[in-house]
């Protein structure tokens, strides 16, 4: 389902049909080492994974990640959306792109809109942001978007410390 589009996305509900491209793009280096290690290894897990993270999350809050696809050719090519963890009080913006569509722009292209729609459509109020604490391309982008660094805090289940961001309304 098409939730949102840009001047060269659109934005969607990643489904089962997006294993091979959420297998792709758990596994590499950057989401790895930025994100996390999600031991999606088969497109067999990616279909789970799928199910159980993107479509649980549009059914319990009514939003979630997206696929962020190419107007122009239709594929795939990172996710940007809300996620509420229970760690976090307010629902915070998250997003991952394959390494040949980073530095393009498409990152901000599809936070700036997510957080419009977040707002305008899903009436959120203040939004959270987290990263890890080297991860300085991902920090630049959200001042950019109006977040503000807040604090280091620590997370489960990892209890990595990671740098807060918020933007109220």
């Amino acid at each position: 389902m098409k939730i949102l589009e840009t001047e060269r996305t659109i934005l969607r509900e990643v489904t089962r049909d997006d294993a091979e491209f959420v297998l792709d793009l758990l596994n590499q280096p950057s989401f790895i080492k930025f994100i996390g290690d999600r031991n999606v290894r088969t497109i067999a897990e990616a279909r789970d994974y799928i199910e159980s993270r993107f479509t649980k999350s549009y059914k319990q809050f009514g939003f979630g990640m997206y696929a962020v696809e190419l107007k122009e050719t239709s594929a795939p090519i990172g996710i940007c959306g809300f996620v509420k963890r229970d760690s976090l009080p307010d629902a915070d913006i998250g997003f991952a792109f394959l390494p040949q569509y980073e530095r393009k722009g498409y990152a901000f292209e599809s936070s700036d809109a997510v957080m419009k729609y977040g707002r305008d459509i899903l009436g959120l109020g203040r939004v959270l942001a987290i990263i890890s604490k080297d991860n300085e391309s991902s920090g630049r982008l959200l001042e950019k978007i109006n977040f503000k660094f807040e604090r280091l805090i620590r997370m489960p289940p990892n209890d990595e410390e990671l740098k807060l961001f918020s933007s109220d309304k």
